[in-house]
């Protein structure tokens, strides 16, 4: 069942490239491209078995995320934000869970985690108030989880959890005016003390150490897969997918090319071409083998219900990161070797330069002070970070 995802996906990418440059000019993903990513499973692949989802393996998800990117950066980006949410609502409360997928078990949930959400309790949960920030694919989603901070009494901070709240609770604020990425619509959201019952919440501390309510109903390896590699994989992995996407797009229009000075001469036998394509290939299969390997490893133990060491957390997220710089690097390389060739707007390799550079300002993106973190963790150091 998940293969066929993938081979679907497949045959709707020729339509999703025809729509690239409109997502590009229009700063919106079309309902159509929603509709089928939906049809085909895109959006289910993490999401629990009871509801109609597919529980596959985290790599089957990533694979189809990386193709979504390759061919439009916005359609992927979403893709990958807004499908792997459902593995995070796995491990909230049952009743949550339910709420969500039970009337529309294709129900769509955007995610803006930093915790600027103020949290007050009161009986049976809390009053939640708060403004958001890049919450990707908000236009399309019908419920939320949204990063807050719980405050006593007295005003003291005293938890750090995620809320799961529905459309009708939140305004969208739509600001999002970026130089790539732009169909990603990721857009503020706003809340002004609403009430969300102490289910639809979690702990931020529980997650990080694999432990969730929601496991009690979802007892499969995928949800005790830590949630740093899962979310930070989602911001990376259609970076690598636009690497991707960008290299066959120059191989493909460069190889019948010449150059208009220098004497002419095709581009596909420019020695400097050749190495910048080699290089950009190196850097893209080694971003590839690494998530594939690192997922692949934590999937092994959380299917064995081994712990999962701190050494291979950080490696997962230093790799995450390394692939992330390296999609950058591919990218910039074939950027340059296209020459003049690539600088006209709306031209695919100049898209991919641009989505993938906004991408990389992400949170989880952050390559040195994630390495710093890492290399922390290798001197044996104390490491504590959501994203580990």
């Amino acid at each position: 069942m998940d293969n066929d995802v993938a081979e679907a996906v497949r045959g709707l990418l020729p339509e999703l490239a025809e729509r690239a440059a409109q997502v590009d000019v229009t700063g919106e993903i079309p309902e159509q491209t929603m509709t089928d990513l939906i049809a085909v499973g895109v959006f289910r692949l993490l999401q629990p078995k009871w509801s109609g989802g597919l529980e596959a393996d985290p790599n089957q998800f990533y694979d189809v995320v990386r193709m979504i990117a390759g061919t439009c950066g916005s359609t992927g980006w979403v893709a990958s934000v807004l499908g792997v949410v459902p593995w995070h609502v796995a491990l909230f409360d049952e009743r949550a869970q339910r709420e969500v997928w039970s009337e529309n078990p294709n129900a769509l949930i955007c995610p803006s985690y930093a915790p600027v959400g103020r949290l007050t309790p009161v009986e049976g949960g809390y009053e939640l108030s708060g403004h958001w920030r890049f919450a990707s694919g908000c236009a399309h989603a019908s419920w939320a989880v949204l990063g807050g901070t719980v405050y006593a009494e007295n005003g003291d901070p005293v938890d750090i959890v995620s809320a799961l709240v529905p459309r009708a609770d939140y305004r969208i604020d739509k600001v999002w005016d970026s130089v790539g990425l732009r169909g990603t619509g990721s857009h503020d959201l706003h809340i002004e003390r609403i009430f969300v019952p102490e289910y639809r919440t979690t702990r931020n501390y529980d997650v990080t150490h694999r432990r969730g309510p929601g496991q009690k109903l979802n007892t499969g390896p995928l949800y005790r897969m830590p949630f740093g590699t899962m979310y930070s994989y989602s911001v990376t992995a259609p970076m690598i997918g636009l690497a991707e996407g960008c290299l066959e797009k120059f191989l493909t229009r460069m190889r019948n090319l010449n150059r208009p000075s220098f004497g002419g001469g095709s581009l596909s036998t420019d020695r400097s071409v050749q190495i910048a394509v080699a290089r950009a290939e190196s850097d893209v299969d080694a971003a590839v083998l690494q998530l594939h390997r690192n997922l692949q490893d934590l999937y092994e133990r959380a299917r064995r219900r081994e712990d999962i060491p701190m050494e291979l957390r950080l490696r997962g997220r230093r790799d995450q990161v390394c692939g992330t710089e390296r999609a950058i690097t591919a990218i910039d390389l074939v950027f340059q070797a296209a020459g003049g060739l690539s600088r006209r707007r709306g031209n695919p390799i100049e898209r991919a330069w641009r989505d993938a550079h906004t991408g990389s300002i992400h949170a989880g993106n952050d390559v040195e002070s994630s390495l710093a973190l890492c290399g922390r963790g290798s001197f044996g150091l104390y490491v504590d970070d959501m994203l580990v």
